[in-house]
């Protein structure tokens, strides 16, 4: 079989493709390679690198020919970048993704898995978060990825292509970007630690997140691009259905910690109900986080 995974070179469509490599599937990747927040790239071998952007359709849609399904990661992936520049983040989430399900519409690809997030939620919804609750995007990020939503949605409903939507809760683990001061809270204290550099913690660190590891996003992502569904362009919820604060988290690494500026347009608590994605697709997530850091920090 053949895959595509846009942001293949990147933290979480990395391990997609690894996945499916080491599943013998041949991989296609297009990625930019954009993203300050990495140190570095990461390359698979057997798979197939295309360095494009994907809002230009031109270049990209002729890569989509033959591919069963696409794994859509490509994204301006974090909140304060996107407030910076939201241009920036509106082209790529979403003009990029209609330039994605748009060539695989006409490639005649069969299924595209979207990677979104939980950051659609924002403040006013109740807790847990369930797939049914209104969108309240408190930033560009948010509001372009949940654009791109409705792009899969629209998609499926007026041309048939088969759409799959994620809302990813706070996503850690191997290959995870590490770099400037927004970089995923995990991979920036680990880093910080072993620096031996105080853990940088946004006021006032009550903050509760709920942490997924990317091996289960993966295996939700392979889920996804063959179970059977009644309808297409619906969304899950890929959590943990618990969470932590960010000093608990903190804890659990260093006592070595100081705190920074405050931040805007962030929710103060993400917690996912994960029941839609066991149901339908029979995932269910598997790593815990404790035994996962005290890996890093031990092993």
């Amino acid at each position: 079989m053949k895959y595509l995974v846009t942001g293949g070179a990147g933290f979480i469509g990395s391990n997609i493709v690894n996945s499916l490599v080491d599943a013998g599937h041949g991989v296609v990747v297009i990625d930019n390679e954009s993203s300050d927040a990495h140190e570095y790239f990461h390359y698979n071998d057997k798979a197939k690198y295309y360095r494009h952007d994907i809002c230009d359709y031109d270049k990209i849609k002729y890569l989509f020919e033959g591919v069963d399904t696409v794994f859509h990661c490509a994204a301006e992936a974090r909140i304060q970048p996107a407030i910076i520049n939201p241009l920036k983040a509106v082209m790529t989430n979403s003009y990029g993704t209609c330039s994605v399900l748009q060539a695989a519409r006409e490639a005649g690809v069969r299924r595209v898995v979207y990677s979104s997030t939980s950051s659609a939620y924002g403040l006013v919804n109740q807790i847990p978060n369930v797939e049914t609750q209104a969108d309240d995007c408190l930033n560009p990020y948010s509001v372009s990825k949940v654009s791109g939503e409705k792009l899969c949605k629209m998609y499926s409903d007026l041309f048939g292509l088969e759409t799959v939507v994620f809302r990813y809760f706070n996503v850690y683990g191997e290959n995870q970007p590490t770099r400037g001061q927004y970089a995923p809270v995990i991979g920036l204290f680990l880093k910080q630690a072993k620096e031996n550099k105080s853990l940088t913690i946004v006021p006032d660190g009550e903050q509760r997140r709920d942490f997924t590891h990317v091996s289960d996003v993966v295996s939700a992502n392979i889920l996804a691009s063959t179970v059977k569904l009644e309808t297409y362009g619906q969304v899950f919820n890929l959590g943990t259905g618990t969470n932590h604060s960010v000093n608990e988290l903190a804890d659990l690494i260093s006592k070595n910690t100081v705190m920074i500026e405050p931040r805007v347009g962030e929710s103060r608590e993400t917690l996912a109900n994960i029941n839609k994605a066991k149901t339908v697709l029979g995932w269910k997530p598997k790593v815990i986080l404790e035994q996962w850091i005290s890996e890093q920090l031990n092993g």
